[in-house]
């Protein structure tokens, strides 16, 4: 039931479990519509923390993600609404607001702007033909989660930030640690995140012996040089940029392609002009809910109306992203995949002073992988039943961990 519109406040909501039902495959939540319609902040409790508003309008995410009336550096030392039961680790640039925030982001700004990427993009392509290569030589049917979407991003974070390669086993591992629901125990994932955090200090004792010209040894030397940030951001900000530079476009690989598989005609149309790519990343961005919940809380600093509700000071309100990006006041028929969609403003990648760095990165290795699959692999679809493809489970983020493929030899 959908609370009537009212003058609502905290204490006279009794707050709903959230996520609301147990995400399938790529499904969005069905009671999104509903919300956005008649309760636009409605009030939830998740897994972990305190209850909380949740943000459903396109326009109202946006006021919860931009407007500096509400805060992320708030949330520190509270219990924040969440689906995980460890808390951020300390120094986390998500947990901080500008001018904190500002200071640790422009550290490694410059090697995401869209000129930088694009420098990249010519090396993104070599690393995905030479996938595709291997996987013609083997012949079908292919993993395209094994054998193409995580190694392309894996290898081209690893390359920007001087990681080796050939650790990727571990710190894929340590990742989804950082991103478990109920994958692994707490006491596990906290033994994983010290773990990868002893790693990341080892790489930065590296770079102190030896200087290097990637972009953690330029973080070393912003550290060590100028003091601009203190270790434990070091350490934290080095850590996010490798599970984030590659778990999220590794999953988005594989969500994309199955959501053409399954839009035969959408499919046709990309096939038959592969101009389009950069319009189909844009709107599958939209369209796919990667996220099994809402996104990060943000904390009021003052009272404020939103949504038809008032948000007291020091409330969380959670921005539903996926709920957003299906706003029927932004978007036509929005539960329609189309790649010739003109309405091409989402917020897949956030928005605001949070919105995420490496989006120009991710949009650059979306095209690579969506243009060199489509190209090289004439006639890609399933292997088998749809059925096959097997989904993460037990993690934050949604995506297949197996995709059986097939393609014309």
């Amino acid at each position: 039931m959908v609370t009537p519109p009212a003058a609502r406040t905290s204490e006279a909501v009794e707050p709903r479990s959230y996520p609301f039902s147990q995400p399938k495959k790529l499904d969005n939540e069905p009671l999104f519509q509903a919300l956005r319609e008649q309760e636009p902040l409605s009030r939830v409790v998740l897994p972990y923390g305190e209850p909380a508003w949740l943000a459903t309008r396109y326009e109202d995410v946006k006021v919860v993600l931009g407007d500096p009336r509400f805060s992320r550096a708030a949330s520190v030392g509270r219990d924040e609404p969440r689906m995980r039961a460890h808390l951020p680790p300390p120094g986390n640039i998500l947990g901080m607001d500008p001018p904190d925030h500002s200071r640790l982001r422009r550290l490694v700004t410059k090697a995401f702007t869209v000129r930088s990427v694009e420098r990249l993009r010519p090396r993104a392509q070599e690393i995905a033909d030479g996938l595709v290569d291997a996987m013609i030589a083997k012949g079908p049917p292919g993993d395209l989660v094994a054998d193409f979407a995580l190694p392309l991003p894996i290898t081209v974070i690893c390359e920007l930030l001087g990681v080796p390669f050939e650790d990727r086993s571990d710190f894929r591992l340590w990742s989804d640690a950082f991103l478990s629901t109920t994958k692994f125990p707490p006491e596990q994932v906290m033994e994983y995140v010290e773990r990868m955090r002893v790693y990341m200090a080892g790489l930065v004792a590296q770079r102190r012996e030896e200087p290097t010209d990637d972009l953690l040894g330029a973080m070393v030397l912003a550290r060590d040089n100028d003091d601009r940030l203190s270790e434990e951001e070091l350490l934290s900000l080095a850590q996010a940029l490798l599970v984030a530079g590659h778990e999220t476009t590794a999953s988005q690989i594989p969500n994309f392609v199955y959501v053409l598989l399954t839009h035969p005609e959408q499919l046709d149309r990309l096939r038959g002009d592969l101009n389009l790519v950069p319009q189909a990343v844009e709107e599958l961005m939209r369209f796919v809910p990667l996220g099994i919940g809402a996104g990060i809380a943000r904390y009021a600093l003052e009272d404020l109306e939103l949504g038809g509700v008032l948000v007291r000071a020091g409330e969380p309100v959670l921005p539903a992203l996926a709920s957003a990006n299906r706003d029927e006041s932004i978007y036509t028929d929005p539960d329609r995949l189309d790649l010739e969609r003109d309405e091409t403003s989402h917020v897949g990648f956030g928005h605001g002073a949070h919105h995420c760095l490496g989006a120009p990165l991710a949009r650059m290795e979306l095209q690579v992988a969506l243009e060199t699959l489509l190209r090289r692999l004439p006639g890609l679809r399933f292997a088998g039943p749809e059925a096959d493809v097997e989904w993460k489970d037990g993690l934050a983020t949604r995506g297949p961990t197996l995709m059986p493929l097939a393609w014309d030899a």
